[in-house]
C-alpha cells in the first residue's frame, strides 16, 4: 500500500472508538427490531431444534477476536456503501413485519447488522470478518420446512432395513406397521434437529480447519449426508428392539440414546475421520491484511475513505427513519 494511502486511511479515524460507536449503533438496532431479537431468542431457549443456536453468538465472538491482529493492520475507516446493505437489511426486516413472516423479518435484522458493521469499520475490516458476519445468518431458526421429506426420507430408510432385516413390515408412508405394533415416524423423529446443527458446525469447520474447496466440500456433504442416514438407522434400531422389549421400552431407550449416546457418536465420528485432512489452525482462516491489501477490487471499491463517525450519524438517521417507517405500516 503507498505511504500516502496509509496516510489517508490514517486520518479518516476519528476520535471516538469505532468499537464504542458500533456498540451504539448496534443497541439502537436492537430496540428498533427488539421484537424479532424477542421471538428468536424464545426459539433459541424453548425449542429444542434452535437450542444449539445458543452456542453462536459466543462462536462469533470468538471468530473476530481471533482474527483481531489482522484487524488492527487494516485499520477501521468508514465504507459509504455499507449503509446500502444496512438499508437493505431494515427494508427486509419492514418487508417481513408487513408480510408477518418471521424468516424473513428476522433475517433483515440480521443483514441490518451486518451493514452496521461493514459502514463503521470499512470494507477491509469487513473482509477480514466476512466468515463471522456470514456464520451470524444461522442465528435465524430454520428449518421446519424439512421436516416432512426428513420424515419420509428417515421412514424409507428405516422401512428397508426393517424388512432387511427379515421382520414383517407393512409401509404406507411414515406409517410402519410391525407385529410389535404400529410406529409413526413423528417430526421429532426427522432428525431435523441434529442436521441444522450439524450443518452449523460443519460450516465452522470447514471454514477454520480447511484450505481447500474441495475438502470443504466432501466435508460438508457428510455433515448433511451422515446425520440423515444415522437418524433413520436411529428409526430401525427402535422398531427392531421393540421386537423383542415392547415398543414402549423401546422408545424410552431411544429418547435417552438419541439425546445424550448417539449423535454424540455421530459426530466424533465425522470429526474422527476428517481430522486427519485438516489443514490449518482457525487463527489462520479467512483473509489476512496482506491478502486484502493486494486486492484489485478492494482498491477500486474502497475509495476516499470515510470517517466512522459520519457514518455512525448517517446509520442513526437511517435506523430512525424506518423506525417512524415501522409505525405506519
Amino acid at each position: 500500500m503507498p505511504p500516502e494511502t496509509v496516510l489517508e486511511r490514517t486520518a479518516a479515524r476519528p476520535r471516538t472508538s469505532p468499537g464504542a460507536l458500533l456498540t451504539v449503533v448496534a443497541l439502537a438496532l436492537f430496540a428498533l427490531t427488539f421484537a424479532e431479537w424477542r421471538a428468536m431468542v424464545h426459539q433459541w431457549w424453548n425449542i429444542d431444534t434452535y437450542s444449539h443456536i445458543l452456542l453462536v453468538p459466543p462462536i462469533i465472538f470468538w471468530l473476530a477476536w481471533i482474527r483481531r491482529d489482522d484487524l488492527a493492520k487494516v485499520g477501521v475507516v468508514g465504507w459509504w456503501p455499507g449503509l446500502l446493505w444496512l438499508i437493505l437489511g431494515l427494508s427486509t426486516w419492514l418487508l417481513g413485519r408487513g408480510l408477518e413472516i418471521n424468516t424473513i423479518a428476522q433475517g433483515g435484522t440480521i443483514v441490518a447488522m451486518q451493514g452496521a458493521v461493514v459502514a463503521i469499520l470499512g470494507l477491509r475490516a469487513a473482509l477480514v470478518l466476512a466468515f463471522p458476519l456470514a456464520y451470524a445468518f444461522l442465528l435465524v431458526p430454520f428449518g421446519d420446512e424439512i421436516i416432512p421429506p426428513l420424515q419420509m426420507i428417515t421412514a424409507e430408510i428405516a422401512t428397508a432395513l426393517t424388512i432387511w432385516s427379515g421382520i414383517e413390515t407393512v409401509a404406507q408412508g411414515i406409517n410402519i406397521d410391525t407385529p410389535a405394533g404400529l410406529f409413526i415416524v413423528a417430526e421429532e423423529c426427522s432428525g431435523v434437529k441434529f442436521l441444522i446443527a450439524m450443518l452449523a458446525l460443519g460450516l465452522l469447520v470447514a471454514h477454520t480447519c480447511f484450505a481447500s474447496w474441495k475438502r470443504r466440500a466432501w466435508f460438508l456433504l457428510a455433515c448433511i449426508v451422515v446425520p440423515i442416514v444415522a437418524n433413520g438407522i436411529r428409526a430401525w434400531a427402535t422398531i427392531f428392539l421393540a421386537q423383542y422389549v415392547g415398543a414402549e421400552a423401546a422408545g424410552s431407550f431411544d429418547h435417552i440414546v438419541y439425546g445424550w449416546v448417539f449423535f454424540g457418536i455421530v459426530i466424533a465420528l465425522v470429526l474422527g475421520v476428517a481430522w486427519r485432512w485438516f489443514e490449518r489452525e482457525p487463527e489462520e482462516a479467512g483473509w489476512s491484511a496482506g491478502e486484502i491489501a493486494g486486492m484489485p477490487l478492494v482498491q477500486r471499491f474502497e475509495g476516499t475513505p470515510a470517517n466512522p463517525t459520519l457514518v455512525f450519524g448517517a446509520v442513526l438517521v437511517a435506523a430512525l427513519v424506518f423506525a417512524v417507517l415501522a409505525r405506519l405500516v
